[in-house]
């Protein structure tokens, strides 16, 4: 028998691209979403690539056990996971627990779940907490180069509005952006916090929100603590992802208008400063795919032992 999903806050951008891949999953069904403002209707009638009767339904956080899903996919805002957690913990029960928000990122009895470089500490963990969009590009922008960096590295980030989510704000109102690029969180951001613990290394992160809907570019600026050449740049980068379906390595600067859509991340624009001790690097994803729901499936994935790819379109766009 398949195993059973749970998806909580099914409305949301990143909800709603999850019901698109688990909707063409060859192993995964669904055994509730949830959705305050969608209940009652049909999954179908807002998904068409989804067959079935399902229907959004509204329960209470601390009724989700009593639903019998395997595997939950919390897709809600920063500060809202725990009533769902402490709601499987009161009832003894242990499904397998993926949180989409920053809320368990920091939490070392959680597995974090970027499977391009945390993937050897994946023991059969239960609760999964998935990295944030800006800190999965961020981390696979520097990894590489960890063991040859000098000071902070620096990273701008320019974003789709649909990373601000569906709550009104300036940073996803349409009429705010138009004509114009909006900074925010310029110091502290949690993606900062994020990628400056996992990789074990000072990054600076200045994220701004743009008028276009998704895809998010990061540009970052590499010290090296000594000189390299720009082949020996590229070499580490293409042997370092080479077995990496979800992450491509270029040689031209990514454009973030390519990325939209698709589920992997690309890299490049590798650029070296004259003496060869300053590598800037560009990369870009879809925010809603690998770096939210793309990934949460790849967690799923290994969760359950499948193919990590399985259900997740390598070639084309989503």
């Amino acid at each position: 028998m398949n195993p059973k999903l749970g998806l909580v806050g099914a409305r949301g951008h990143v909800g709603a691209e999850l019901i698109k891949l688990v909707a063409g999953h060859p192993h995964f069904d669904f055994a509730f979403v949830s959705s305050r403002e969608l209940e009652g209707q049909l999954v179908a009638d807002h998904h068409p690539a989804y067959r079935g009767d399902l229907r959004y339904i509204a329960p209470a956080h601390e009724t989700l056990p009593a639903f019998g899903a395997d595997a939950v996919v919390l897709a809600l805002p920063n500060g809202k996971a725990k009533v769902c957690v402490d709601a499987f913990d009161a009832a003894g029960l242990d499904p397998v627990i993926i949180d989409l928000s920053a809320d368990y990122r920091f939490d070392p009895a959680w597995y974090y779940g970027l499977p391009e470089l945390t993937r050897a500490r994946y023991q059969g963990q239960r609760r999964i907490s998935n990295p944030g969009c800006y800190a999965t590009a961020m981390q696979l922008a520097v990894a590489p180069m960890l063991d040859a960096l000098d000071g902070p590295v620096q990273c701008f980030g320019v974003s789709g509005y649909s990373g601000a989510g569906t709550t009104p704000s300036d940073k996803n109102d349409p009429d705010k952006l138009r004509h114009n690029l909006m900074p925010y969180a310029l110091t502290g951001h949690v993606h900062e916090r994020e990628a400056s613990t996992q990789l074990g290394h000072p990054v600076e992160f200045m994220p701004h929100v743009a008028p276009h809907f998704r895809g998010l570019t990061i540009t970052a600026n590499l010290h090296l603590a000594r000189a390299f050449n720009r082949d020996d740049i590229l070499a580490r980068y293409r042997e370092r992802y080479a077995a990496e379906p979800l992450v491509r390595v270029g040689d031209e600067a990514p454009w973030v208008s390519h990325i939209a859509g698709a589920q992997h991340v690309d890299v490049g624009g590798f650029t070296l400063s004259e003496d060869g001790r300053r590598l800037v690097v560009v990369a870009t994803e879809d925010n809603l795919l690998k770096g939210a729901a793309t990934q949460a499936l790849q967690n799923l994935n290994l969760a359950f032992g499948f193919d990590e790819f399985a259900g997740i379109p390598l070639e084309t766009h989503a």
